[in-house]
């Protein structure tokens, strides 16, 4: 696939402008010259050139929409295009966030809805919508946390607890908003020690950052007991809500005594995912922390909908205006399609992650046999390694096989990780093939190990050498007037 750059050729165009009707002044004239921009070099093309290029490149993506996703811990679901119709409606696009509340009841509306709809399925006193992606709702969450102790005078509560398993973000945020991070070991079931949890809980812990079900994809049933030893110290819990999809419907954690939890309107309520956003990590609060929320809130008096700003304790804002209203629309479709039966998507989502670990028993190692899986599962390829084959050979030879690969080398705690999620929009017949192709990939490992190694072969990159590329990626590249020169890091 060429550069746009090398396709392009002189004084081709795809655009025309109207006549100048007003006096040009020179750049320099207005602004330093030490702050002007050199010449673009943006390349010309045709109109026709420039569809070509970027449609051709659209074909070179893994997509949902071509191939299953089985990402661990993302839940890249099918997104139904419902929801992006309903989001362009030129009224909801091009609405102004500084509009006035008597002008906007209709939006308003959207985001009290979908706030109130969170609440009940998370069972919380209070949601902010306000977090731009998870990793933001988590900020928000651990600021919450951090407000609540300083004001209620706990200037000792400095200490995270996260475990062993938890998504990098967790222990990250933790040291991003002052504290210390105190990393608890799993137990041999997969599942927070509940030994480790009692012996690293003292008067400093401020809270419990955990995923349930957890980054192994089981169930931690030990949660309400530790949310009562947490309360006991007034520490408080943080439930990460990457798997609610395992849970929505179904289980409420607010019910459990989780105090604060984000919510990833780009994983379980069916919002694009990836690409860099725009994501949406709303927080859901327990009666303790909604005094700290971000301002401002949406409510509604009975009469008409507006922003609350008459929140003396809160953290502040998080954004320059109110979050990522397309994103909320979708999600609100999404909730009104599924309706009372939204309980379908954690049953369906959990059955499948069980039939497709049924169908792949005995062909890599199961790190936690005796741990029913929810929503996704870990499996290990460490029984390949005497083939010297590795999970990254693995998935690389998945992209031969027309399937994406699954999360790689994630838990930590797993060697040779494969973390596999199929999301409940998969089908049967697709989970088969997925399980025929890996039961290929393995008789491979052992008859002719080489084919992985050197896979994959039918993509349009092939095989990089990945810590070469993270130390020194390229970037951009010095275009000049006589064509394109040699890359630039």
């Amino acid at each position: 696939m060429e550069l746009i750059f090398e396709t392009a050729q002189k004084d081709r165009r795809g655009y025309s402008l109207p006549p100048i009707d007003v006096e040009l002044r020179k750049p320099e004239d207005i602004i330093p010259s030490e702050y002007v921009r050199e010449e673009l070099n943006i390349p010309q093309l045709s109109e026709l050139d420039v569809i070509r290029h970027f449609t051709k490149l659209s074909q070179l993506n893994y997509a949902v929409d071509t191939t299953m996703i089985p990402l661990g811990s993302c839940t890249m679901k099918y997104n139904p295009r419902i929801g992006e119709e309903i989001a362009s409606f030129s009224k909801f696009k091009n609405v102004h966030p500084l509009s006035p509340s008597e002008s906007v009841q209709g939006t308003l509306r959207i985001a009290y809805e979908l706030k109130e709809l969170l609440k009940e399925l998370g069972g919380f006193a209070e949601v902010s919508l306000q977090p731009a992606a998870g990793a933001q709702g988590e900020l928000l969450g651990l600021l919450l946390i951090r407000a609540y102790h300083k004001d209620r005078g706990n200037s000792d509560k400095k200490k995270i607890l996260i475990p062993d398993s938890a998504h990098g973000t967790n222990p990250a945020t933790a040291k991003l908003c002052g504290f210390d991070v105190v990393t608890v070991k799993s137990d041999t079931n997969g599942e927070l020690s509940w030994e480790d949890f009692l012996k690293k809980l003292d008067d400093e812990v401020a809270a419990l950052m955990i995923t349930n079900p957890n980054t192994l994809g089981i169930f931690e049933r030990n949660i309400k007991r530790m949310a009562e030893k947490l309360h006991e110290k007034d520490a408080l819990l943080y439930m990460d809500g990457a798997n609610f999809n395992a849970l929505v419907g179904i289980a409420k954690p607010g019910e459990w005594g989780v105090d604060v939890m984000h919510f990833n309107l780009h994983k379980t309520f069916a919002t694009p995912h990836g690409g860099g956003g725009p994501g949406s990590g709303p927080v859901g609060v327990s009666e303790k922390l909604k005094d700290y929320l971000p301002t401002p809130q949406v409510e509604y008096d009975g009469r008409k909908y507006y922003l609350n700003y008459n929140i003396p304790k809160s953290v502040g804002r998080l954004l320059a205006f109110h979050g990522h209203f397309s994103v909320w629309i979708k999600a609100l479709v999404y909730i009104l399609m599924c309706g009372n039966e939204i309980d379908n998507v954690a049953k369906y989502a959990v059955l499948n992650a069980r039939y497709l670990k049924y169908l792949l028993k005995g062909i890599f190692r199961d790190p936690y046999p005796q741990s029913p899986c929810m929503h996704e599962f870990v499996l290990s390829a460490v029984n390949l390694l005497r083939y010297k084959v590795t999970a990254a050979d693995i998935a690389k030879r998945l992209l031969d096989y027309g399937f994406y690969a699954p999360t790689m080398y994630f838990p930590l705690v797993v060697r040779e990780a494969l973390m596999i999620e199929p999301t409940e929009t998969e089908n049967p017949d697709t989970l088969k093939a997925f399980a025929v192709v890996m039961e290929k990939i393995v008789k491979e490992a052992r008859d002719n190990p080489e084919i992985l190694k050197k896979s994959p072969q039918k993509t349009p990159v092939k095989r990089i050498k990945e810590a070469e590329a993270n130390r020194k990626p390229i970037f951009r590249f010095r275009v000049e007037k006589d064509g394109v020169k040699a890359p630039l890091a």
